[in-house]
């Protein structure tokens, strides 16, 4: 259904792009006491997807929390695309996503029945993911905001990191990148509907498909790509793993129309953001044009994963996922660290 308020002129920002900077927010939590635990594997100093503690030796609990104002304005596809994006962590760490809580500001601009709609948008994408929303909370404001905070399980020895990265490995990236520039373009009435319906189900779609392809590998590392962006995220799975990423830039799938928008300077703000953070950490080995950067640092809503496995693994694991995900791609590979964290081909 459409709504009676457009949703995305309730937000000042939309989707992934309203996370505050990576940077930012690593000072604002510096010097926290906090409790430690042999038992947490997994914690927010490690700047991972998701946070993990082990139960016991058969038995990981993954927990993360993700919500956003509309970066849509069907309430249903909202409500999918902010669950989806919620759960993409669990699938990040290698785990399953088997409970989850509502998180709803209302805005009392909204009907009964829109605010329904968002809510059946998260419990649709949670029922296809196996998972249970149990209950949550829910409260009237003035912005629109929706999300999940969600639970999930591994085995403790088969979590992933982002932080694993090994000298030798190649990275495969499972979505194309780009939906920030296109959704800023959308706010502005400039994204042809065939586009808009393409990057609408690809922020609908689940990361289940390619974690269950993943896990049958020998992935070192994984991250999924959202609101920090590929080099964004890329730095941080660099940083933890003390490697260097290679990037080869014609390899990474992004939406050609994405290109254009960005030359006109329809960049979002988180794109700067995630620019100045990563930015002094990223090397430019050959001429790449400004679009083409603005997009390697365009803040993803329900991005795909990024993972790093063994080169003789790599070609098989791509096969396996191009049968289902024709856009995944080998983007570059992992060498021991050198001058920048990551070089851009």
């Amino acid at each position: 259904m459409e709504a009676e308020v457009k949703l995305t002129k309730l937000a000042s920002c939309a989707g992934c792009g309203a996370k505050l900077g990576a940077g930012t927010l690593a000072q604002m939590l510096e010097g926290f006491q906090t409790h430690s635990d042999p038992r947490l594997l997994v914690g927010y100093d490690k700047s991972d997807d998701a946070s993990v503690y082990v139960l016991d030796e058969n038995t990981a609990l993954i927990q993360t929390t993700d919500f956003f104002p509309p970066i849509v304005d069907d309430p249903f596809l909202y409500g999918r695309i902010a669950a989806v994006n919620a759960m993409s962590d669990v699938y990040a760490m290698g785990g399953e996503p088997k409970l989850a809580l509502n998180i709803l500001c209302a805005s009392e601009k909204m009907s009964e029945e829109a605010i329904r709609e968002v809510l059946r948008g998260g419990y649709d994408a949670a029922y296809e993911a196996g998972a249970i929303i149990t209950g949550g909370h829910t409260i009237r404001g003035a912005e629109l905001i929706y999300g999940l905070a969600v639970s999930g399980f591994a085995h403790p020895q088969k979590v992933l990191t982002n932080s694993n990265a090994k000298p030798g490995d190649v990275l495969i990236l499972t979505k194309p990148l780009g939906i920030g520039i296109l959704t800023t373009a959308a706010k502005a009435e400039l994204t042809d509907k065939k586009t808009l319906d393409k990057i609408y189900a690809q922020m609908a779609t689940l990361n289940k498909t390619a974690r269950d392809v993943m896990v049958t590998y020998p992935v070192h590392s994984c991250t999924d790509i959202t609101g920090f962006s590929l080099l964004g995220h890329g730095y941080e799975m660099a940083q933890g793993s003390n490697c260097t990423l290679h990037i080869e830039v014609e390899n990474v799938p992004y939406h050609a129309e994405a290109v254009e928008f960005a030359s006109m300077g329809l960049v979002p703000a988180g794109a700067y953001r995630n620019r100045k953070y990563a930015g002094p950490g990223v090397k430019l080995c050959r001429d790449i044009s400004l679009a083409v950067q603005d997009i390697l640092y365009d803040p993803q809503t329900s991005g795909g994963l990024l993972f790093a496995l063994p080169e003789q693994a790599a070609q098989a694991c791509l096969r396996e996922l191009r049968d289902k995900i024709p856009q995944a791609a080998i983007v570059g590979y992992v060498t021991e660290k050198e001058e920048s964290f990551i070089c851009l081909h």
